[in-house]
């Protein structure tokens, strides 16, 4: 019944896709009945992991492995100089198209129906985790949620807490200052703006728990580290953060992927 049913499905949904085309958000090519929304098998498929030596801090890649080569733990110069209140932050992939659009429309435009393909890139290339006793997603502002109608990171943190069998908190962390879009500033900007913006309903539930963050984008890292610094200053234990996605800089991203993904016009990607 189940297989006969699903069968009827993807019927309907390759009829209405002859009466209502849909393409491809990445290559615009024609839709039929690709098993992700919004985008053909083949862009999917391009999208690319961060494999190259990276801080063990907070895993920003480095131009070179020879980085690492000796140095197995090397730390990032702005690690060394300001050392983030989370203990490990790891990211899986470049923020770079197709990618890059599938998060923006995930975001931005509410295809919530991209969640469990983000979701389960989040988990296809999950690393080793130490054992963590919450997870947690970063909240948004009451005003933002309201607009956007969903937290993006709750909806990823939801389904990666049931692949590692760990309570979802998502409750407890808010944000208690409204404040202008990370994205339209300064990293100075950003850590000003930032500033007293998280806080804890039950500080008391934390003390002495494992952490683990998570989020869509690292961009400087700055929202993860201020969610950090809020639930150590109520003794929680260690916090880890993971997130789907990361900017960097077009410098350190392989020609051949840069070839394949990257627009003209883009030089430098992230902020």
């Amino acid at each position: 019944m189940a297989t006969t049913t699903k069968g009827i499905r993807g019927w309907l949904r390759q009829a209405a896709r002859v009466l209502l085309p849909v393409h491809c958000e990445g290559c615009a090519i024609p839709l039929a009945d690709d098993p992700i929304p919004f985008f053909c098998a083949g862009c999917w498929s391009a999208i690319t992991p961060l494999t190259q030596s990276q801080c063990t801090r907070c895993d920003r890649p480095f131009p070179s492995s020879v980085a690492t080569t000796y140095s197995p733990n090397h730390v990032c110069q702005a690690c060394i100089e300001r050392p983030p209140s989370y203990t490990r932050a790891r990211t899986l992939y470049a923020y770079l198209p197709p990618l890059q659009d599938a998060i923006c429309l995930f975001k931005y435009r509410g295809r919530v129906s991209l969640a469990p393909a983000l979701s389960r890139l989040m988990i296809d290339r999950l690393p080793p985790l130490d054992p963590v006793d919450l997870v947690i997603p970063v909240p948004l502002h009451p005003s933002r949620l309201r607009e956007r109608e969903f937290n993006q990171s709750l909806l990823l943190a939801d389904r990666l807490a049931r692949h590692i069998q760990t309570p979802l908190s998502f409750s407890n962390l808010v944000r208690v200052a409204a404040s202008p879009a990370q994205t339209t500033l300064s990293r100075k900007g950003r850590l000003r703006n930032l500033r007293g913006a998280f806080s804890l309903r039950d500080p008391a539930s934390i003390v002495g728990k494992r952490i683990l963050l998570i989020d869509d984008v690292f961009t400087t890292g700055t929202t993860i580290n201020e969610c950090a610094k809020t639930l150590r200053k109520a003794h929680s234990g260690e916090v880890w953060a993971l997130t789907l996605a990361r900017t960097v800089d077009a410098s350190i991203v392989p020609d051949r992927v840069l070839a394949q993904h990257v627009r003209p016009s883009i030089g430098l990607l992230g902020a």
